[in-house]
């Protein structure tokens, strides 16, 4: 999966699209837009705390799977196949999902017992014959195993609203019904039996019955269909020894687009209501899909081996999912207007990064949830290094500096940074793990590596990984081995410093006169081993040349560095080239000329290690609001590189909103408008510059301007729209159901209840609450863009009320499973209206709550805790 949105950008990456609502007969129903949570792949549930899903089941919560359990398991049973029928037929027109699971399976210790996991309602259950009876929490015992056992369960899902698993959706539109199924980390128990481990692969044989107007998508290729009357039968091939949580079915009356490509049968669906936007970007997908398998076949030694690829693109998801063969996407990343190229930079980084699970995470599979990093770290990284090297998005490195590292050096010098790799105890505490740690900082950890044993090397080591791992289980030493034999040098203490310890180095460069050492200081002891570049710039004419790149590994506290310095060099850039996971402080005499010059420095990476340096001088406290605010605008107005543009835009707009103090804000909210005016002047980057003016214009003019660029498009009229509502307009509700009638999208509902989101009127404010954060009305990708518009800075007034709100929620915030969990509690977390009795309050009441609960208010108080230091101490110093 992508860092999703979840991960808080999210992306970033991804806290704009547009989802549709659960129900409603079309978009402009408003009102009647359902209560109700939309899973991600990453959602499950949390068995250990003994808590009660109450309102939505009354039942108890099912068991999370403890690593002692797999274990017992993983020695005791050899699964040999898993035979699954599907009916969807209920779906039509009500909530229910009947599967028959059979099991065939080995036990290793005849007359032995264990269980296998099922959180549906058991309809019927035997073993070899014998009835069997669920033990209440999410299992069925299975006493008395044979040597080889076939296990028989029949089951209903009818939870498929707000459940796990399994999600059914209606189109606003036309009506139409979509179901997908996303099972990560343990969700396919919620659907069928299933011994719901990743070491357990096994090849699955699905045979789906469903409405004779669907299409059936599932892990493997060509499948036999049978129509009987009203609905047709779809029996698939047997899979490749899969994992449940990488297993997949999704259907619905999609509009679907095929090409054949380098051998390849290359699919992508979407509900019919897409269909335009699905054959605007089909051909975009098709050719990054081209070029990715192309890239890793060579890169990992092997080709992809199925010759079927789907991707589909469904309603009220979240992030995306790498199930084998079969990928699913929120459909949200089928942007409702042209894309910006950050957009489609975004676009094609997910696709590469799910595409590269194929290899990392489906036909190698971790052996258990301390070795996730294996999946996710190596995707994200495959997927910036696919991008650069075998696409049109040469900056790739760059965006992730811009955007994820920026993520991973706050999250890790937070009061929850944990190693890339640690031990997990039990599922519920892997769900702590999906985040920026795992992900970009596990990327840059990645490509450090590469540096570290040069590029050769390492391209040998992964294809002699997955030639002797293929459709098997691997740990940690498995990788490290295949490395190590193949770069010829001792990758232990790499191991234990990069994968095993938490934190993040902090490199500082002395210089006196010509004299210069590198410091490296670790968050435990000694620093880790690094491999990075020092830059040396001079002035020339109106920016500066780099004159030298010194490259140098740290083995130590101290390190020399010979630099060309002379009497010419203006500057000196630690980690040039961003080669390594590091945060860096420039020497004494280097700090005012880092904030004053960073844009004239000439690459993007170069600007970018700037930019994160000056980042991590705010965030610690050691600049103000003011310094980072001139320096990033100073940086936009001098940047080439598209992917970044966008990203840098955001950040100078939050530095404004959610770092400065009152009486600075306004300022450097005019800087940022100023930096927008100026890019819109390039009609290549208007989009994304009028975009960025529409978030922060104040004069009147500009938004009289902005209406007028927006011309018949609907797009920048929304955002202009949201910002004179958030600015007071008390025009904004009748101009929202004006713009409503004439919008296509058939989520524009969204978009009119975020202009609401802004007003600064408390009949809004809580109505908006309560359809957001209390009946969960609004889809899950679209939670992040009604939540930003809900809290603005400078309505403290109104807001006032809704920090205890929040807290209020606390006990609930987990109520269907992890990825709610991780834009619930992240994304309504409060970051104006508060005190420190709040963030106290906030940080008591996350104790009794699940892993992924407490991790997320843990960090976000911590955070804003940041904040409100940085608007505190801020006030009187620039």
């Amino acid at each position: 999966m992508p860092e999703h949105g979840a991960q808080g950008t999210e992306e970033s990456k991804r806290g704009t699209g547009e989802d549709k609502p659960g129900t409603g007969e079309d978009k402009r129903g408003i009102e009647e837009s359902k209560p109700g949570t939309e899973e991600d792949k990453q959602s499950f549930e949390e068995g250990e705390q003994g808590t009660e899903v109450g309102a939505r089941t009354g039942a108890t919560t099912p068991r999370s799977l403890t690593r002692t359990e797999a274990e017992r398991r993983s020695a005791l049973l050899a699964v040999e196949r898993y035979d699954v029928t599907v009916d969807l037929t209920g779906l039509a027109a009500g909530p229910e999902v009947r599967c028959v699971s059979t099991v065939t399976f080995g036990c290793r210790e005849p007359g032995a017992e264990t269980f296998v996991d099922c959180a549906a309602q058991v309809l019927s259950a035997t073993l070899n014959g014998v009835p069997l009876t669920p033990s209440g929490d999410g299992r069925i015992p299975l006493p008395s195993l044979a040597g080889r056992n076939v296990l028989r369960v029949e089951s209903v899902q009818a939870n498929t609203t707000a459940g796990e698993g399994v999600h059914k959706a209606v189109d606003p539109a036309d009506g139409e019904v979509y179901v997908w199924m996303s099972f990560e980390p343990d969700e396919a128990r919620f659907v069928w039996a299933c011994f719901d481990q990743p070491d357990l692969k096994a090849p699955h044989a699905f045979t789906v019955t469903a409405p004779d107007a669907w299409t059936v998508t599932s892990n493997s290729g060509d499948p036999h269909v049978e129509t009987l009357g009203a609905v047709r039968r779809w029996a698939f091939p047997d899979t490749p020894p899969l994992s449940p949580y990488n297993t997949v079915v999704n259907a619905g009356p999609f509009h679907e687009i095929r090409r054949e490509s380098g051998g390849h049968d290359l699919g992508v669906l979407a509900r019919r209501s897409l269909a335009a936007v699905l054959e605007r970007d089909a051909e975009e997908i098709f050719t990054l899909t081209r070029q990715g398998l192309d890239f890793f076949a060579e890169m990992f030694g092997m080709p992809f081996p199925q010759r079927k690829y789907d991707q589909v693109f469904v309603p009220e998801y979240g992030g995306a999912m790498e199930n084998y063969g079969c990928v699913t996407w929120a459909d949200d990343f089928l942007r409702r207007s042209a894309p910006t190229p950050a957009e489609r930079g975004l676009l094609a980084k997910v696709l590469l990064h799910e595409l590269a699970h194929m290899w990392f995470g489906n036909i190698v599979t971790m052996r258990w949830w301390d070795d996730l990093w294996l999946n996710e770290a190596f995707a994200e990284f495959a997927c910036n290094w696919a991008a650069e090297r075998a696409t049109s998005h040469t900056d790739a490195w760059a965006g992730h500096l811009a955007v994820g590292k920026l993520r991973a050096y706050l999250a890790d010098q937070g009061p929850t940074s944990h190693p890339i790799r640690q031990p997990i105890e039990d599922v519920a505490q892997a769900s702590t793990i999906f985040d920026a740690i795992t992900y970009p900082k596990g990327a840059s950890v990645l490509r450090q590596l590469m540096t570290y044993v040069g590029e050769a090397a390492f391209v040998a080591g992964m294809t002699a990984y997955f030639a002797r791992h293929a459709w098997g289980t691997t740990t940690l030493q498995d990788l490290i081995e295949a490395l190590s034999e193949a770069a010829g040098r001792d990758l232990d203490g790499w191991r234990t410093g990069w994968l095993e310890t938490a934190g993040t180095d902090r490199l500082t460069l002395e210089r006196e006169g010509d004299a210069c050492v590198l410091v490296a200081e670790g968050p435990a002891g000694g620093p880790r081993p690094h491999a990075l570049a020092v830059g040396v710039y001079a002035r020339r004419g109106d920016g500066l040349e780099r004159t030298a790149l010194v490259k140098t590994e740290v083995h130590g506290a101290r390190t020399p560095l010979e630099l060309p310095l002379g009497g010419e060099a203006h500057l000196v850039l630690l980690n040039d080239d961003d080669l390594t996971f590091a945060t860096t402080r420039p020497g004494h005499e280097d700090r005012e000329t880092l904030l004053a010059a960073a844009h004239e420095l000439p690459t993007a990476i170069s600007r970018g290690v700037a930019v994160a340096t000056v980042w991590d001088l705010l965030i610690t406290g050691e600049a103000t609001a003011a310094e980072a605010g001139r320096c990033v605008t100073a940086v936009l107005a001098a940047e080439t590189s598209d992917a970044v543009i966008e990203p840098y835009l955001t950040l100078a707009a939050d530095i404004a909103d959610l770092w400065a103090p009152e009486p600075q804000r306004a300022g450097l909210t005019a800087l940022v408008a100023a930096a927008c005016r100026n890019l819109a002047q390039d009609p290549g980057r208007r989009q994304v510059a009028l975009r960025g003016l529409a978030r922060t214009a104040t004069d009147p003019d500009d938004l009289a301007r902005l209406q007028q660029y927006a011309g018949d498009g609907v797009d920048l009229h929304w955002r202009v729209l949201t910002r004179r509502a958030e600015l007071g307009d008390t025009t904004a509700d009748a101009r929202a159901a004006a713009l409503l009638d004439r919008d296509p999208d058939p989520d524009a509902w969204i978009r009119a209840l975020t202009v609401r989101a802004a007003l600064p009127d408390p009949a809004a404010k809580a109505e908006v609450w309560q359809r957001l954060a209390v009946d969960r009305a609004v889809p899950i990708a679209a939670v992040s863009q009604v939540a930003t518009a809900f809290w603005r800075p400078g309505q403290d007034a109104v807001l006032a009320p809704y920090p205890q709100r929040f807290l209020d929620l606390v006990p609930h915030l987990f109520l269907g499973g992890m990825m709610p969990a991780m834009v619930f509690t992240s994304r309504l977390f409060p970051p104006y209206a508060v005190d420190a009795a709040f963030l106290t309050a906030a940080r008591t009441a996350a104790e009794p709550t699940p892993p992924v609960v407490r991790t997320l208010l843990l960090d976000r108080a911590d955070v804003v805790t940041r904040m409100l230091r940085t608007r505190a101490g801020a006030a009187g110093r620039a």
